[in-house]
């Protein structure tokens, strides 16, 4: 009996520390469990967490790049005046000393030297022509003369038309005549004794002309030429309009253009760059105007052959005169968005019996001419969004 209860004794000492073992296990595995809970827990809320967040970084980064195209798209969508790539013929060329257009067709990569004969340098009289990639140089009459429908000039470089001399002016225009449907598209044409481009000197029927992307321009002769001395200035303006008020209303468009040099000393007073007057339409867009004594002559009817209706936006003017001369209250003058650019004294001057009663001028400070050529002009449905 003893002996059992010795035996009972030492068996419950024995499974003490087995209870108190599982207690223990017991303990530990809830606690690991709550750990892991928690764990779980945390990484779940880290998880939701790193979602939101990597939702707004890319909300935040879809916002950045399409502000990013718009602005690149102002960018790129800038207008630069003036020509754009190449103009003239190449090496590979037909070189003669006149040129008569009768037939339609594409006519390219002419050299046409007058040698200064007293000819007109290329006629164009048939409708449906596309004149291209030409040089037209050295005559004493007109460059190019067109009396056709449907044509189209592009890519030339036309200078050196030069009649009579620099003291007793005579006109060699460098694209004339009496089109219907014309465009005159990358083309540079300077150093001509009368306009860079006028239409019609007799004053008939001419409509729907549009020049695009063209130098305008005269200076200074870099050598004797013709009857003309080194250093004189031939020319009298970029464009010049005629018409009478008997015919249909006359329409042309000047677009992305740069105009410059029609300064004094020249041969006629009042030298501009365009010189908008008689029964015509104008659009000038985008075009920009330097050194010269005024940039655009606005005409109003004095006599039977009418007056201009203009309009004129995005355009800016450096170092000139006047921006901007009207006489003789012209029938439509509306002008929007008119840079003044370094060196230009005044904006306006109105001369004639009628004074014309003028809309408000839309206009800016330009930037500087440097910056404008390099950068381009903002297209005027973007100048909101550039800013």
């Amino acid at each position: 009996m003893l002996l059992r209860s010795l035996m009972s004794a030492s068996s419950t000492r024995t499974n003490q520390p087995a209870r108190e073992d599982h207690t223990a296990s017991t303990f530990t595995s809830t606690a690991i469990a709550k750990q892991r809970l928690q764990q779980a827990q945390w990484s779940q809320s880290m998880y939701w967490s790193m979602r939101l967040l990597l939702a707004c970084l890319c909300s935040a980064l879809m916002l950045s790049c399409s502000h990013a195209r718009s602005q690149e798209s102002v960018l790129t969508d800038r207008i630069h005046p003036g020509t754009l790539g190449p103009v003239g013929c190449g090496p590979i060329r037909k070189v003669v000393q006149r040129l008569v257009i009768d037939r339609p067709g594409v006519y390219e990569n002419y050299l046409v030297d007058g040698q200064w004969g007293d000819h007109t340098l290329v006629q164009i009289k048939a409708d449906g022509v596309v004149l291209r990639n030409c040089e037209i140089r050295n005559g004493t009459r007109n460059a190019v003369t067109v009396y056709a429908k449907d044509v189209v000039i592009e890519g030339c470089k036309i200078h050196h038309a030069l009649a009579g001399s620099f003291q007793q002016q005579k006109d060699a225009h460098g694209i004339t005549g009496r089109p219907i449907r014309l465009v005159i598209r990358n083309c540079d044409i300077g150093l001509v004794s009368g306009d860079a481009i006028q239409f019609d000197p007799g004053r008939g029927v001419w409509d729907e002309v549009l020049i695009e992307h063209c130098t305008l321009w005269t200076g200074p002769l870099p050598e004797d030429a013709a009857a003309f001395r080194r250093g004189q200035r031939p020319g009298e303006n970029a464009l010049d309009t005629k018409q009478i008020a008997t015919n249909p209303r006359s329409r042309i468009t000047v677009r992305n253009c740069l105009m410059y040099g029609w300064n004094q000393p020249a041969q006629i007073n009042n030298a501009a760059a365009l010189n908008l007057k008689n029964h015509i339409a104008a659009t000038v867009e985008n075009c920009v105007f330097r050194d010269n004594e005024i940039a655009l002559r606005l005409r109003g009817q004095i006599d039977e052959r009418g007056g201009a209706q203009v309009s004129i936006s995005n355009c800016a003017v450096y170092d000139s005169q006047y921006a901007l001369r009207i006489e003789d209250r012209p029938e439509r003058v509306q002008v929007q968005r008119l840079g003044m650019g370094h060196g230009t004294a005044q904006l306006l001057r109105v001369v004639g019996a009628q004074r014309v009663q003028l809309l408000p001028i839309d206009s800016y400070p330009a930037p500087p001419f440097e910056q404008l050529m390099e950068h381009g002009l903002i297209p005027s449905e973007q100048t909101a969004l550039a800013d």
